[in-house]
């Protein structure tokens, strides 16, 4: 019997109990694009749609161990990043990717969680910006995240398009600047600037529906169609179509809403 041979990406993110964000939403993601997903999980959270009860963070060794035993046997085609936490893990995972040569790196800022928690200490700014960000080839940050990486307010459209070309300047990777949490937009605008184009990528809001785990699906579908062959450009584009029918598709667990990954045309 014939095998289908499955691509294989890598999430190193934190887990979600509640199911919503984190590994647990990468791992539905790269399922439904039909690739084979591996993690490193880099902290266990507490936590369910309403917020954040606690947080236990592995040790840099164990992440770094989860990492290898991927490799050694299981090398992924593209990898991405989401909650790191802590300056240490950090360190570890640039340490890893500053090595020869490594797949393409999706780095999801993640900084702090819908519920308002914060999933990033701020010792480790520093180095996710010194460090970890030279290595990427995407880095995927929300209006609050990018007004920190850039240290600028950030209003409108315009500014979204400031946001992703001085990201590239500073750090020399591609950026994607979610523009989802702008005031008094009538569509979810993103920008995408690579260095060699600009790409402005808009869809309508879909009313009636508040989820978490966006973030993390948006850069796992970008990190999947990576491992699937596609182009960073068209991949981000992809992306976009697949969040915005996974919001629009979204399900209902117990009194909340979640996003469904496995949404059909």
């Amino acid at each position: 019997m014939k095998r289908h041979r499955q691509p294989i990406a890598l999430t190193i993110a934190g887990s979600d109990s509640g199911g919503g964000a984190g590994i647990q939403a990468d791992l539905k993601t790269f399922a439904a694009l039909g690739v084979h997903g591996t993690s490193a999980i880099t902290c266990l959270t507490a936590q369910n749609p309403k917020g954040v009860r606690g947080i236990q963070a592995a040790t840099p060794r164990m992440v770094r161990q989860q990492i290898e035993a991927v490799f050694v046997e299981l090398r992924p085609v593209a990898v991405k990043t989401g909650m790191l936490f802590s300056k240490p893990i950090i360190r570890e995972v640039a340490k890893l990717f500053a090595r020869g040569k490594c797949p393409p790196l999706i780095v999801d800022p993640v900084m702090v969680a819908t519920s308002g928690a914060r999933l990033l200490k701020p010792s480790a700014i520093k180095a996710l910006l010194n460090e970890l960000l030279p290595l990427a080839t995407l880095v995927t940050p929300n209006l609050d995240e990018a007004e920190i990486l850039t240290g600028r307010k950030l209003r409108g459209v315009d500014d979204l398009v400031f946001a992703a070309l001085e990201i590239r300047r500073r750090f020399g990777c591609a950026a994607l600047v979610k523009g989802g949490h702008l005031r008094d937009s009538r569509q979810a605008v993103d920008v995408f600037h690579n260095g060699e184009s600009t790409l402005l990528l808009a869809a309508p809001f879909v009313k009636g529906v508040s989820t978490h785990g966006t973030g993390c699906t948006y850069s796992a579908a970008i990190t999947g169609y990576l491992a699937l062959g596609c182009e960073l450009p068209h991949a981000v584009q992809m992306a976009k179509k697949f969040i915005t029918l996974a919001i629009a598709q979204s399900t209902l667990i117990a009194k909340h809403t979640a996003l469904n990954p496995f949404w059909e045309d």
